[in-house]
């Protein structure tokens, strides 16, 4: 009883801390999204059941959000991790200096989103420095984050500017913690540093792997700042991620029921995506 009590009084802040900022803003999203009000209205909200969700089901703005955070997720997750996981291979190899690289490209992660965000803003301006580059070089300037065709890899590189330095730091402890025993038996047989890898650091790496896809997914899908600081959704709605779209109804419009009706979709639609990686993850672990 008293080692329980004692884990239950360290235990204590923590459980806390998840009830009031994750289980308290469920409930509340959750009584938001089945009433309504009109904006500006000083009468209570009322009841109106599973409305705001059917009129979501009805709506193409709503779905085209939800299809654009699906693509860019598809896209932008593999990509992290596999950029990650070629760095992190390198930088445990004895190269020169790996410890300044690694500080170099994890630098990115210390600096907030929003500061990244306006910095790759001005990079990425019709008359910034990136396009003066590519014109350096007879490359035409570029509508980087004014194109409905070039927006999303826009975003793609400005999360992949932190993410990928984020990310790599856990697959580095994860290749540190893999037995050297395994790698010099390997090389006792003959094989090469491509079939070590395959045989012995991917195997070995799954599960620090399967955990940065669980975390750099949750992290990409409420991904919000450059949306809103650089694009507004725009242009033609290629940016309009439901986080973003969210923050919308809610401030632009002054539609909070509808609001809190997409942030239940969206931790629905993470908790569903998630679930199968974890379950990936116990068959990783067997």
């Amino acid at each position: 009883m008293r080692d329980a009590a004692t884990a239950a009084l360290f235990l204590a802040p923590a459980l806390i801390l998840i009830v009031v900022l994750r289980l308290v803003p469920v409930v509340q999203a959750v009584g938001d999204a089945t009433h309504s009000s009109l904006p500006g209205s000083t009468l209570p909200p009322t009841w109106v059941g599973f409305d705001n969700f059917t009129a979501l089901w009805h709506s193409h703005a709503f779905w085209t959000s939800v299809q654009q955070t699906l693509l860019f997720n598809v896209i932008v997750n593999p990509l992290q991790i596999l950029a990650a996981l070629v760095l992190a291979v390198l930088l445990t190899r004895n190269l020169p200096a790996s410890g300044l690289w690694r500080t170099i490209i994890f630098l990115p992660a210390a600096v907030p989103m929003t500061g990244s965000a306006v910095v790759w803003g001005i990079a990425l301006r019709p008359d910034g420095p990136v396009n003066a580059v590519l014109g350096g070089v007879g490359i035409g300037h570029q509508p980087f984050l004014t194109s409905p065709h070039q927006v999303v890899a826009s975003l793609i590189l400005i999360a992949s500017w932190i993410g990928v330095g984020y990310w790599m730091i856990f697959l580095i402890a994860g290749i540190n913690d893999i037995p050297k025993v395994y790698y010099e038996a390997a090389e006792i047989d003959g094989a090469g540093p491509l079939r070590r890898f395959w045989s012995i650091t991917l195997p070995q790496l799954r599960r620090p792997l399967l955990f940065v896809l669980v975390a750099d997914t949750v992290s990409n899908f409420v991904l919000f700042a450059p949306m809103q600081i650089l694009t507004n959704g725009g242009p033609e709605q290629k940016s309009d991620f439901l986080m973003y779209d969210i923050f919308h109804n809610s401030f632009d419009l002054a539609d909070p029921h509808t609001a809190a009706a997409e942030l239940l979709v969206l931790l629905l639609l993470m908790i569903v995506i998630v679930a199968v990686q974890f379950r990936l993850l116990g068959k990783a672990e067997d």
